[in-house]
């Protein structure tokens, strides 16, 4: 027994038939438009999660450099009125 009660001879009659009809070439060429459709989703997908941590390390800067702001501010407005 195979997949699902499938045995492998009828899974290897189906798969001559399947040859039969569509042929290598037209097979391959369909396996490799499969294989670079998959590619270029998983390019994406990776596209934008590196877009997405650009995006929170630009956030991170920002605050970082409003934080060193205030800072600043708070000690210069300090020496002022230590004056």
């Amino acid at each position: 027994m195979g997949l699902g009660g499938i045995s492998i001879w009828q899974l290897l009659i189906v798969l001559v038939i399947v040859l039969l009809l569509f042929g290598t070439k037209r097979l391959k060429g369909l396996g490799g438009d499969l294989g670079g459709a998959i590619k270029g989703f998983k390019k994406a997908m990776s596209d934008d999660e590196a877009a997405k941590q650009e995006a929170e390390e630009a956030e991170q800067k920002k605050v970082a450099a409003e934080e060193a702001a205030a800072a600043k501010t708070a000690e210069q407005k300090e020496k002022t009125e230590a004056k």
